[in-house]
């Protein structure tokens, strides 16, 4: 029996061999993020929560995710050890996505309106990529959506900290650290606006 019905954790793009040019920088804030996404997620599991992967499948078109999780986990791809520490578990939920956001041209929707879902927890990377897309498209589907930020990582600090003030004031969502605020506790969700600035 789930116990946080209306909430799910998305691991977005966690499935990751970051090998491309100028990683670095992602690949080392990301190690210290998986850590906290880890222990976030294996709460969620205890709680019934569910654990969603949402992947891309890196213009690999005939891959599946397990393909996926077996590329990016090999010792030579330099997010090797983020990937295998956040594989996933028996139980959880897998979305590939072929762009940024984790609703486009997926079945992500479908999958949440089954699981009866009204809150977003969005952790992975990067931050002002992927992580951020999907949090518009969320907000735009009328999602409460909370991004905690040491669940998350960019390129740089800076990009990072852009993007989640981003996504707190302009998506009106919790980017409270995960050991600030619970993430997956109930009942604080910030107040939808009623109307839109201009």
């Amino acid at each position: 029996m789930r116990t946080n019905r209306g909430i799910a954790l998305l691991l977005i793009d966690v499935i990751n061999g970051f090998d491309f040019e100028g990683s670095e920088g992602l690949v080392a804030a990301a190690i210290p993020a998986a850590r906290r996404i880890e222990a976030l997620a294996r709460r969620a599991r205890r709680l019934g929560v569910p654990v969603v992967y949402v992947n891309d499948n890196f213009g690999q078109w005939r891959s599946n995710f397990e393909a996926t999780v077996q590329e990016c986990t090999k010792r030579t791809k330099p997010g090797h050890a983020v990937a295998e520490r956040l594989r996933p578990r028996r139980g959880d939920y897998f979305v590939l996505k072929p762009r940024h956001s984790g609703f486009f041209s997926t079945p992500l929707q479908l999958l949440l309106e089954h699981l009866h879902i009204d809150t977003l927890v969005l952790t992975g990377f990067a931050t002002n990529l992927c992580v951020l897309f999907t949090a518009n498209d969320a907000h735009m589907l009328g999602y409460h959506v909370r991004v905690p930020s040491d669940c998350t990582a960019s390129n740089t600090p800076g990009i990072t900290r852009a993007a989640l003030t981003h996504v707190r004031e302009a998506l009106h969502a919790d980017v409270r650290a995960s050991d600030e605020r619970d993430p997956l506790a109930a009942g604080h969700r910030r107040k939808k606006p009623t109307g839109h600035a201009l």
